[in-house]
């Protein structure tokens, strides 16, 4: 049997989110676009390295990754160790 992959219509995702938020009670605009920033951004702050996350999000240009790249100059000290994590 052949694998493959089934794909979401795009606007059925966004509106999906939509209604998830509104149930949420979250008054912040939040779209699947947000989770990818999120997910890039807890990638960086978790100690992996930019082309990892690069990879990851499917950038074939390291320019577009570098848009995170802030995220490892806050407080001055770089990504924290896991170590540092509270609890």
């Amino acid at each position: 049997m052949e694998r493959q992959r089934h794909h979401l219509d795009e606007k059925r995702l966004q509106r999906a989110m939509k209604k998830a938020v509104t149930a949420a009670g979250i008054a912040k605009l939040a779209t699947p676009h947000t989770l990818r920033h999120s997910f890039a951004t807890h990638l960086l702050e978790s100690g992996y390295d930019i082309r990892t996350v690069q990879e990851r999000l499917g950038h074939a240009d390291a320019a577009k990754t570098m848009i995170y790249a802030p995220v490892l100059k806050r407080d001055g000290r770089g990504v924290r160790s896991l170590l540092d994590a509270p609890g």
